[in-house]
């Protein structure tokens, strides 16, 4: 059965046609129309499988007809059946996008034609739906169905120089979901790629169709909010997360707490580039995890703690560069021993960054390394190369001496990282008695069970250890009891008015007299001359550290 679309004005012309196509067997089904109006209705009426088109009608020409067949119906096959046609027109018709025509004396013809188009056109209708698949896959994520990451970037891209030319306001929204991976990993990808489709599904209801959304990275999604202000986009940042937070997500009759963090900014004339908008939503929605699970926050290129987060950023490639290409160095930096039984070298292993000819204090570079967890592998760096230095020296296997390491949080809670420490010793040969391992009062206090865990074992293993900035805390004492180290550092705080504010003098001498009570030595850092130098030594300080006592400087 052909469904045969014909335009024509004569009905009876119609009719003939269509006797003369039965008789020859064909099974048909059709309809006529003989205007634009009536052939634009009735293309999308029915799924016809061809037209069949006059081409000398009074009131409308094949010529507009075939116009009107490729506007709507593009893969529809045409044949011009005519009494009379030029080959001049004939030509013509062709080039507009006739695949045939007949002349109406010669209708025999149009019957092995109506076959021949229809099977021709149903494989260019197959390819046509083969490449929009293929179009689709390119632009959009599996799972989801929604835009994905190169897809969006030019959707943006788009929008960017909408607002340039037309003083456009739109909002661009960046959303992570929050312990995505405590699932993913506790009940497996399934469950995981199952969160995915419904975070997704939540999407789609609470924007409009015109907006653009994409799944960017695992559980990384971003939505592109088209006239859109600041407020709007805050408040349907509001409703995402209540219905995230409403979704009933369960697993193996388990259920969770599913949230979402969001970050937002500003796409108008004020935003330089499609980069810029990226990095502040990324990064709001970086700030926006910070601050809990439901997080929302909003960055603008102009706002400090954006412009803070993008330095730290850039320097997340020159850490990553300069530990794989030795660009950091260590400088040293000796304590003097304040008491008779203070023997052999005292002093501390820093850090610094050599760039070209410039030398980079780690108040640069530290932040961000703390930020986007490198500590762990810059702590590798300086013990390694800490190690090495005192191997090649000789101070290493001195039968006194202490050598002082600055270590992370984040690496006392990486059991790897221990078990580095321990193949470095074997490799370096030197005595785990040299080196004093420490940490900051806060830090410790932070990761307290992992601290207290890695320094027992690192103990057990012959190393020292020690509180950093130990009185900084308002319960710096109490810690005392659980934190089993060998030096507190008493905060240089309170070190540098020693001398002008008897308060500071009072908590110098508590910590100096129970760290001494618990069995601990005490070192004094920020010591800035010879007169606090010598009230520490009166108090009965063990060690002091500060520019009075010398400069930290090369290894030598």
């Amino acid at each position: 059965m052909y469904n045969i679309l014909i335009v024509d004005d004569s009905e009876s012309d119609a009719l003939l046609l269509l006797r003369k196509l039965k008789k020859n067997g064909l099974q048909v089904k059709s309809k006529r129309v003989y205007s634009h109006t009536t052939l634009t209705t009735t293309l999308n009426e029915d799924d016809w499988d061809i037209v069949i088109s006059d081409h000398n009608m009074p009131c409308y020409s094949s010529t507009e007809a075939l116009e009107t067949i490729r506007q709507y119906k593009p893969d529809m096959p045409v044949i011009i059946v005519s009494g009379e046609i030029s080959e001049e027109d004939a030509v013509k018709a062709m080039k507009n996008g006739a695949q045939d025509y007949v002349m109406k004396n010669n209708l025999a013809r149009l019957i092995p034609a109506i076959e021949r188009e229809v099977k021709e056109s149903e494989s260019r209708h197959a390819k046509r739906e083969a490449e929009q698949n293929l179009e689709h896959l390119a632009n959009h994520d599996s799972l989801t169905g929604l835009a994905n990451r190169d897809h969006f970037e030019k959707c943006l891209n788009d929008t960017f120089t909408d607002t340039k030319i037309n003083n456009s306001e739109h909002v661009l929204m960046s959303l992570d979901i929050d312990q995505f991976k405590i699932i993913n990993d506790t009940c497996g990808h399934v469950a995981g790629d199952e969160l995915l489709k419904q975070v997704s599904l939540v999407l789609l209801r609470e924007t409009k169709s015109s907006d653009t959304l994409s799944r960017l990275g695992a559980d990384e999604f971003g939505i592109l909010l088209v006239e859109t202000s600041q407020t709007q986009g805050k408040q349907i940042a509001e409703r995402i997360q209540r219905a995230v937070k409403e979704l009933d997500f369960t697993n193996q009759n388990k259920p969770f707490t599913t949230s979402i963090s969001i970050g937002l900014s500003a796409i108008n004339q004020k935003v330089h580039s499609t980069q810029a908008i990226m990095s502040c939503a990324d990064m709001a929605c970086n700030v926006a995890k910070e601050k809990g699970h439901e997080g929302i926050h909003w960055f603008t290129e102009d706002d400090p703690v954006y412009q803070q987060r993008r330095i730290e950023m850039q320097w997340v490639s020159k850490i990553k560069q300069a530990i794989s290409e030795d660009q950091f160095v260590l400088h040293f930096q000796p304590m003097k021993g304040l008491q008779e039984h203070c023997i052999g070298t005292h002093g501390e292993f820093l850090v610094r960054l050599q760039q070209e000819d410039r030398l980079v204090y780690p108040g640069e570079f530290i932040p961000a390394a703390e930020r986007y967890k490198l500590m762990t592998r810059l702590d590798g760096w300086v013990v390694r190369n800490a190690f090495k230095y005192l191997a090649e020296s000789g101070l290493g296997k001195k039968s006194e001496g202490t050598f002082f390491i600055n270590l992370s949080g984040n690496s006392l809670s990486d059991k790897a990282f221990f078990n580095d420490i321990r193949n470095l010793l074997t490799e370096y040969d030197i005595l785990p008695e040299r080196i004093c391992l420490e940490i900051t009062e806060t830090a410790a206090i932070d990761n307290l069970n992992s601290a207290v865990e890695f320094i027992k074992e690192i103990r057990e293993e012959g190393f020292k250890f020690a509180l950093d900035d130990f009185g900084a805390g308002m319960s710096s004492f109490s810690y005392l009891k659980t934190i089993p180290v060998d030096y507190l550092k008493i905060d240089g705080s309170f070190v540098l008015n020693l001398l002008n504010d008897p308060i500071d003098r009072g908590i110098v001498e508590a910590c100096n007299g129970i760290s001494h009570a618990a069995g601990l030595q005490t070192i004094a850092e920020f010591v800035e001359n010879q007169e606090t130098c010598d009230a520490l030594k009166a108090i009965g300080v063990d060690f002091a550290q500060g520019f009075g006592i010398e400069r930290p400087g090369p290894l030598k």
